[in-house]
């Protein structure tokens, strides 16, 4: 999707005090820019993807000031969830929302020339005018860099595995590290794939000239919680590189040798990644409405503002004021609101959050009957019969991290002393129930442990494991990583015999698949 046009003369949405003083450089011809497929990138001409400047003037002094303005809107967000900002757990959440969407925009604040500029060494190579690059060598490619960027069109996170390769000329190499540090300084701007990609390799080809550049990325979007409850086959947390259930795209964009006609470099590039077991036979130019789930909400405009239609009756006054707070944020963090690609962002981000509103409504826990699994022998004079220990596996659930308002999302395991069956579904809509709120992973594991009890006083164990986009999107970026947490009741926590079971039969499952 092209992107909209920006000029010297567009005002900044933090500043009434005159234009964006823009210079435009070009040190690479527009027409000489070809991206996958041999279509010429969009938006050259405007200053867009220039690596001398950042794309938006904001920060410096004026950081501390939009902190607190973002803050003041999360505060917005929080009583339109039916929460109290003061409360404990809630009183730090508007700073460390505000710091989230600062640090996750922070390449708006950043000049690509400032990383490169010390990092471009000599290497004579081979003599000039032989080998790829006139002497300086052949391909190099650096694989499986591990990024995150807010996507433009709902405000959440999603996930990217960049591959970048360049073939250097004039007898100079960059250091590796500068490349995933360009591609993060793109990454971390309002993005979609493409356009991600299409910036990377332009701000590569225009800061160290080399004979060529590609770029493949690899993104994931998580979906949102109605189609995370009903996956038959959840993602199990451990698993965090295959992200199933998240709605996948690759994308490439290349410049220069790779794109002429007769090369081989891109077969080649293609090569080296497959290595690492990349396959990149998908790539190409994706649609944006089939990239981002948000983007099938039914949004009209009325009057260049979302139509209050759109909203659930007798809660149009709050939601209208999250919007409005939503837009707010965007402005803080310099965005214009008037650019295309951000139609309808703060009401899909609205849209998501409403999913965690808080109720005051009670569990009806009702027709609870599930089927028993497993049996076991008299071990350490606890018997357990066919009949009596019973365990539910990976129950798929996404929840909101009340301290960042970022999801965490995975799977519940839950295990029950029982003597007749009980319907899985009713579990389900348990774990549903506590998990479509602002949570911490500790709490809604020792909710849905309560409420299993209450109704099963023998005894309840529950595991949950969660991959938290808080923990890698953000602050030290730990990608990979999951966390799990236990509660249990009754004869589970006298019987470690019992825990032990239970937690065998979790082993089990996720060996299998399950």
């Amino acid at each position: 999707m092209p992107a909209a046009k920006r000029t010297a003369s567009d005002r900044s949405p933090l500043s009434d005090t005159g234009p964006l003083d823009l210079q435009i450089p070009k040190p690479f011809a527009a027409d000489q820019l070809v991206f996958g497929g041999g279509r010429k990138m969009e938006a050259v001409e405007d200053g867009r993807f220039d690596p001398e400047i950042p794309a938006i003037a904001i920060g410096g002094e004026g950081g501390e000031l939009a902190m607190g303005t973002i803050e003041d809107h999360v505060r917005v967000l929080l009583k339109g969830l039916g929460e109290d900002p003061e409360r404990e757990g809630l009183r730090k959440t508007p700073m460390r929302v505000a710091k989230a969407f600062r640090d996750g925009t922070r390449g708006y604040r950043q000049k690509v020339k400032d990383i490169v500029q010390d990092a471009l060494f000599p290497e004579a190579g081979l003599d000039n005018g032989t080998g790829q690059a006139g002497g300086a060598g052949g391909l190099v490619v650096v694989r499986d860099i591990n990024l995150f960027s807010l996507c433009e069109s709902c405000l959440l996170p999603f996930s990217i595995q960049c591959h970048v390769g360049y073939v250097p000329s004039g007898k100079r190499v960059v250091g590796l590290s500068k490349l995933s540090r360009v591609a993060d300084i793109y990454a971390k701007r309002l993005q979609e794939p493409k356009r991600l990609a299409d910036e990377v390799c332009w701000a590569l080809q225009n800061t160290i000239n080399p004979a060529g550049v590609s770029v493949a990325l690899q993104c994931w979007h998580i979906r949102f919680p109605e189609v995370l409850k009903c996956n038959p086959n959840p993602s199990h947390p451990s698993r965090s590189t295959t992200k199933q259930g998240w709605v996948r795209t690759t994308v490439c964009s290349s410049t220069g040798i790779f794109n002429e006609k007769n090369s081989s470099l891109w077969d080649e590039f293609h090569g080296l990644l497959k290595l690492r077991g990349i396959n990149l036979s998908d790539a190409g130019c994706s649609s944006i409405h089939s990239w981002c789930q948000s983007m099938f909400l039914d949004l009209k405009e009325c009057h260049g503002n979302i139509s209050r239609s759109n909203f659930s009756i007798g809660k149009v006054s709050s939601q209208s004021a999250m919007v409005a707070a939503v837009a707010s944020i965007l402005q803080s963090l310099g965005e214009d609101l008037s650019r295309k690609e951000l139609f309808g962002t703060a009401y899909r981000y609205v849209h998501w959050l409403m999913n965690f509103r808080r109720s005051n409504l009670d569990l009806k826990q009702t027709k609870l009957t599930i089927n028993s699994a497993h049996s076991y022998e008299k071990v350490n004079g606890y018997i357990h019969s066919r009949d009596e220990i019973h365990s539910e596996l990976s129950f798929p659930f996404c929840a909101q991290c009340e301290h960042h308002l970022l999801p965490f999302h995975g799977v519940v395991h839950i295990g029950f002393f029982h003597d007749r069956p009980i319907d899985r579904s009713s579990l389900q809509s348990i774990v549903h129930f506590y998990a479509c709120k602002l949570q911490v992973q500790e709490r809604l594991t020792r909710q849905i442990a309560e409420a299993v009890y209450s109704f099963l006083a023998k005894g309840v164990m529950v595991v949950v494991e969660a991959n938290h986009i808080c923990m890698i999107s953000r602050g030290i970026e730990k990608v990979g990583s999951s966390t799990a947490t236990m509660a249990m009741m009754g004869q589970f926590s006298t019987d470690f015999t019992a825990r032990a079971l239970f937690l065998e039969a979790i082993s089990m499952s996720t060996a299998i698949g399950g």
